[in-house]
């Protein structure tokens, strides 16, 4: 007895047969083309659900000039981007937003500047569409690698260089990182640290002067430096003690980097918030509310920013047709528009402070 697991698979020829239209007829109606009349068209894709056909990706990517597939490029090593649950946020509204969208998602990380050229000859085989790119650092060539090899491309957070063809999506981070200190100021705090991010990194650089902003005076020595982990928020609030022994508060450029900073505070022997208050940055609500205490921060809406970013390079691929409007976002714009009636521009969505037992 034969295996039905084993039976062929349904042609497009099947599908025509069954249908009672030529092959060409059927071609037009799976792969989307127009010019069918609609009877034709419902016969045809009455035979798909019948027969089970599923389009040959290859083939039908030879008749569209598409793969449905977009490259999700992270330019941090593994043992970053699986232990920070900020990436696992930004890939999940990635991932949705394009499940939506019927284009699968191929996930590309980078161990350090070795594998560019890997990347960047996978994004020159013509093996997807367009590109994501987030977590760039001031050196990485990786935009320059895509542009040159033809792939339209949306970049998380806004890189260290500007130009009119560059789509980013990010948050307010210099404004965050204000109404971070204005809160710790309003609370009575008068020496206020700062853990900053990697300064190589744009985000770092404008939560850093956000802090300046509203402290432009403060002490060289309540600014140090930390890396967007656990350890390295650790190690800057003990360096922080260890030079200024009455900080009363900390802005800590992300939750991550926070997360730490309480650990440290704790083996101190130092009570959070009465001798120090603690805000974080981001919302990543499975560091956030499980700190001890839990964790006052400045909110970015960071699912909802992957999406933005899968919507913008989906638009910049296939462009909508006039008066078209795309699925609305959830998260407040401050700057840019996701309006298919409006030029495709950079957006920047609005930070907001949630309080927490810290701070």
């Amino acid at each position: 007895m034969s295996d039905p697991s084993f039976a062929p698979r349904p042609t497009l020829e099947d599908i025509a047969a069954r249908a009672g239209v030529s092959r060409a007829t059927a071609s037009r109606v799976v792969n989307g083309s127009e010019g069918v009349r609609a009877p034709l068209a419902e016969r045809v894709r009455q035979a798909v659900d019948e027969l089970g056909y599923v389009p040959n990706q290859a083939a039908r990517a030879l008749v569209t000039r598409r793969n449905d597939a977009i490259a999700v490029v992270v330019a941090e090593p593994e043992t970053r981007f699986f232990a920070d649950p900020f990436f696992a946020q930004q890939v999940r509204g990635i991932s949705r937003e394009l499940t939506a969208h019927d284009n699968q998602l191929v996930l590309l990380l980078t161990e350090g500047a070795a594998d560019y050229q890997r990347v960047g000859r996978y994004l020159a085989g013509g093996h997807v569409d367009g590109a994501l790119i987030f977590s760039l650092h001031d050196d990485d060539t990786l935009p320059a690698l895509a542009r040159r090899a033809g792939v339209p491309t949306v970049i998380g957070g806004r890189p260290a260089w500007s130009d009119s063809e560059t789509l980013y999506v990010d948050c307010d981070n210099r404004g965050g990182a204000r109404d971070a200190v204005h809160h710790l100021l309003g609370l009575g705090r008068r020496r206020i640290g700062h853990i900053a991010g990697p300064l190589d990194q744009t985000a770092s650089v404008d939560r850093l002067d956000g802090f300046r902003d509203v402290l432009p005076d403060a002490d060289p020595e309540l600014i140090v430096m930390g890396d967007f982990t656990p350890d390295g928020g650790a190690r800057a609030m003990a360096q922080l003690l260890d030079h200024c022994p009455d900080v009363d508060g900390v802005f800590a450029a992300s939750d991550v980097m926070a997360s730490g900073a309480l650990r440290l505070l704790r083996q101190r022997g130092l009570r959070v918030p009465e001798d120090v208050a603690v805000v974080g940055f981001d919302d990543i609500v499975s560091v956030a509310e499980w700190t001890d205490p839990p964790l006052t921060t400045i909110r970015q809406d960071i699912e909802e920013m992957g999406r933005m970013m899968a919507r913008l390079l989906l638009r910049r691929i296939d462009p909508p047709e006039a008066g078209a409007a795309l699925a609305p976002s959830t998260g407040a714009v401050l700057a840019g528009s996701e309006d298919a009636s409006v030029p495709l521009s950079p957006i920047v969505t609005r930070t907001k402070l949630v309080v927490r037992a810290s701070a």
